[in-house]
């Protein structure tokens, strides 16, 4: 089986974690400092950067930094993962579905201004797959309302939007470190803030409110990520560059083979650095496609089934077409680097081979 998606973990990374468990000091010290300020320089363009232990912690503490909470709302997609509207609905604001625009699976600026009304503090875009939404428009929008921008950067490491990169467009910016995540520390996440005044706010969040010990600020959580998983992260910070580069040649190569679906395409001035290749299977039913690519060791995955709003969580009925499109056929394919020429194109073959039968 060709799996889906796979960590890379090498002897470097092991021989970082055995460096902090001698040294002793395993919490939060060196090599999470080390780890912002490497990670803001390298991926969040110099700004400011807070490491924390997941995704959705970042996304949370960010928001609350951001002043959101009750009586609020934040504008984001249904298609996506839940943790971007949980985070939202964690802070005790309300999130707001809008649809995506058809073509790159990130929140149409459209659909976005329509859904504005008088309590929207903010808009939330995703930059799913890799791909950077439409920032150009969304700031326009943002600016033109009044309104603030938090990125979701979840999957989105070292991506730009017309050279500008992801996770510099806004008062915040989450990025995951989850295993299958570009790069992962294990477990983890990063926040990249617009000021030092912002960073400082997560910190204490992170930090159970406190940046003196016992000297509690504000009320906070345990967001803290340990040296352990900084010490991994430095690492796999050193190789996300190279990892970039395979996963976008792994990508080119897709585009040039396959046959019978539709290929993601790359919106101009876009950087995609696919931490998912996902098509679209149009003339088909995308689950049965899904079932014979897995008979034949294709691993896939579909990402994601069903659209946020329709969630038992939230429950809602709304009139988001392109999203109840795209969670009836998108389908992510292999394009980890990892894979080797004959793994690319036998994926090609047995894709090639199915979508020529069902059609």
């Amino acid at each position: 089986m060709i799996p889906a998606a796979k960590p890379i973990i090498g002897d470097e990374e092991r021989a970082a974690v055995d460096r902090v468990l001698r040294s002793g000091m395993i919490a939060g010290g060196p090599e999470v400092a080390a780890f912002e300020t490497e990670f803001g320089a390298q991926v969040a363009g110099g700004w400011t950067c807070v490491a924390v232990n997941s995704g959705t912690a970042g996304s949370h503490l960010g928001l609350l930094a951001a002043g959101v909470g009750p009586g609020d709302e934040v504008i984001v997609p249904s298609f996506t993962f839940a943790a971007t509207a949980n985070s939202v609905a964690l802070t005790g604001a309300t999130p707001v579905f809008a649809d995506i625009e058809p073509h790159y699976f990130c929140l149409d600026p459209a659909a976005v201004e329509a859904a504005i009304t008088p309590r929207t503090k903010g808009i939330m875009p995703v930059h799913l797959y890799g791909h950077p939404a439409n920032m150009t428009a969304l700031r326009a929008i943002a600016d033109k309302h009044g309104l603030a921008i938090y990125e979701d950067a979840a999957q989105a490491h070292s991506s730009a939007w017309q050279g500008q990169p992801v996770g510099t467009f806004g008062e915040f910016a989450m990025f995951s470190l989850y295993p299958t995540k570009n790069m992962t520390s294990g477990e983890g996440g990063m926040v990249s803030c617009v000021d030092e005044a912002f960073a400082r706010r997560v910190r204490l969040l992170r930090n159970q409110g406190m940046e003196k010990r016992y000297e509690n600020e504000v009320v906070g959580f345990n967001a803290r990520m340990t040296d352990v998983h900084a010490a991994i992260g430095r690492v796999q910070l050193g190789k996300l560059a190279g990892w970039t580069k395979q996963r976008q040649d792994n990508g080119a190569f897709l585009d040039a083979n396959l046959r019978g679906v539709v290929v993601p395409p790359v919106a101009p001035g876009a950087t995609h650095v696919y931490h998912q290749y996902t098509i679209r299977v149009v003339d088909q039913d995308r689950d049965a496609f899904a079932a014979a690519l897995t008979e034949r060791g294709v691993g896939n995955g579909v990402y994601y089934p069903i659209p946020n709003h329709r969630l038992p969580s939230f429950g809602l009925t709304l009139d988001l077409p392109e999203t109840e499109l795209a969670a009836r056929q998108a389908l992510s394919l292999p394009v980890h680097p990892s894979l080797s020429q004959q793994d690319l194109e036998t994926i090609v073959s047995v894709v090639n081979d199915v979508a020529a039968a069902g059609a």
